[in-house]
């Protein structure tokens, strides 16, 4: 499939595809025109993709660990190294810690709005 049709079955900008490949992270054939073509899995790979960023990974942790993720066949193409899972503990820490911080602003906020409603 062309580039804009991924983008439209994914939600994704062609731009941030584009990103994705220059990072690593998707690869395309190209057309004797030039042109990207990417495979099915390409769908899934893309959706993974903003799955880890919106848990707050960057790129490079993301290129990192996409190897070890379960593929279209049900296996890992890859075990993870342990410095992998380290850093993955590590931002699954900081995750934790930035939920925690929440949820006790969203408590002071609700003082405060008890508070001015008297």
């Amino acid at each position: 499939m062309r580039i804009g049709e991924l983008a439209r079955r994914t939600g994704v900008s062609e731009r941030s595809l584009r990103y994705y490949e220059e990072q690593g992270l998707l690869a395309a054939e190209r057309t004797p025109g030039g042109h990207r073509e990417y495979a099915e899995a390409a769908v899934d790979r893309v959706v993974r993709i903003q799955e880890l960023f919106a848990a707050g990974l960057c790129s490079s942790k993301i290129v990192e660990l996409l190897p070890c993720m379960r593929d279209g066949d049900g296996g890992p193409s890859s075990v993870a190294t342990p410095k992998l899972v380290a850093d993955l503990t590590a931002e699954r820490a900081r995750i934790d810690r930035m939920i925690t911080d929440l949820l006790r602003s969203r408590d002071t906020l609700d003082e405060v709005i008890d508070a001015a409603r008297g």
